[in-house]
């Protein structure tokens, strides 16, 4: 029976790494393990650790692996100048292509990586970022959506395809992404049953997330928007290690519970060098759709307040209102179906403002494309 790229990363995963206690699949050294005929190729990255544990850590993983059945032969290669290729520069931000190249190996025609993230769950992430994308995708540029919300996909019922599953390029063997409103998707919800949880610890998190990005045929795309999961756990941290990410958007209410995690979410950020592009208040405030008095139900002005205090850019004010969430349980946003809205224009504000941001000079990913497309000159 073949090796199994899934048995081998089990192997590794209780490998220590040399000094602590810790696996090196969830310390996130292991990159790439790729089986072929018997022989297992496994790629490692130090970064800027200490490159005397790179022999001793060979030898334990040969052997390891070595005694696994159906493999004939073990390569264990390492990302760093003792190995002949360029060392990452430990001053460059996580995931840079520039230092470590990964980010073409994952998404090679993707211009740009936006993460949209929350520090909690229950702040309407999903929704702004599905309505994002779209905004985005009607400015003229090329844009995909991946729900990397493992542990609660659901961007397949926002966007109403809940009950199918991806097809799959027999030459290439990669997903296909589903098209819709202008925009690819993929999400992991479309592999799984719909009612049944997904229960894995970090390494195998980290694993489907970069398979979704590897393994998809996302082609050429000018924004790749990541609907994260709440929180800054395993997740976050895969893909700002393992993506050179061109910011983040944070998103939250205006309630001091939510924005307390909001900061935290910022702070994550900020310490593993991600920019942050702004903040979003959801769910806002209400206006009675009968007499038009507004109602701050949640409270009003943290979001804004709170970037101020961290000096990040405030993106958007966005209402509470029955349509936004009638439009994602039936898979229609609210951009969609009502285009010229008060809460439409507010999220192609937010994408305008995105854009800003992106296409501010040549030096920033994207190389000025979106002045480009915002002048009309797509291309």
């Amino acid at each position: 029976m073949p090796i199994q790229e899934k048995a081998v990363l089990e192997k590794l995963a209780a490998i220590p790494y040399p000094g602590y206690s810790r696996d090196i699949v969830s310390f996130g050294i292991v990159r790439s393990v790729t089986c072929s005929d018997g022989r297992v190729v496994i790629q490692l990255d130090l970064g800027s650790g200490d490159r005397s544990v790179l022999g001793p850590l060979r030898e334990t993983i040969k052997s390891t692996v070595s005694g696994m059945d159906g493999v004939s032969g073990v390569d264990v290669r390492a990302i760093g100048a003792a190995d002949g290729l360029k060392m990452a520069d430990p001053n460059a931000r996580p995931g840079a292509a520039q230092a470590t190249g990964l980010e073409n190996e994952l998404l090679p025609g993707v211009r740009n990586v936006i993460a949209v993230a929350s520090g909690k769950g229950g702040v309407g992430k999903s929704t702004v970022a599905v309505n994002l994308a779209i905004a985005l995708a009607r400015t003229g540029a090329s844009v995909g959506l991946l729900d990397a919300d493992i542990y609660g996909p659901s961007i397949p019922i926002m966007l109403g395809l809940a009950d199918k599953k991806p097809s799959v390029d027999g030459a290439r063997q990669k997903l296909l992404p589903f098209e819709r409103y202008g925009i690819r998707f993929m999400s992991l919800g479309f592999m799984v049953d719909r009612d049944s949880p997904v229960i894995w610890r970090g390494p195998m998190v980290m694993k489907a997330l970069e398979q979704l990005m590897r393994d998809v045929d996302w082609g050429d795309l000018d924004v790749l928007v990541l609907d994260m999961p709440p929180g800054t756990g395993d997740a976050q941290l895969t893909v700002s290690q393992k993506v050179s990410l061109a910011g983040a958007v944070i998103v939250t209410t205006p309630q001091d519970v939510a924005l307390a995690d909001a900061v935290k979410g910022v702070a994550m950020f900020q310490k593993v060098e991600v920019p942050i592009l702004g903040i979003v208040e959801n769910m806002s405030f209400f206006c009675c759709p009968g007499c038009g008095v507004r109602t701050e139900i949640f409270g009003h002005g943290g979001g804004r307040a709170e970037s101020k205090r961290q000096s990040v850019p405030f993106l958007g004010e966005i209402p509470l209102d029955s349509a936004i969430r009638d439009g994602g349980d039936a898979g229609k946003p609210v951009i969609v179906t009502d285009p010229e809205s008060i809460h439409s224009r507010e999220f192609a504000a937010i994408a305008g403002k995105i854009l800003d941001s992106l296409g501010a000079g040549d030096d920033r990913p994207g190389g000025g494309i979106f002045q480009r497309l915002k002048n009309g000159l797509k291309g």
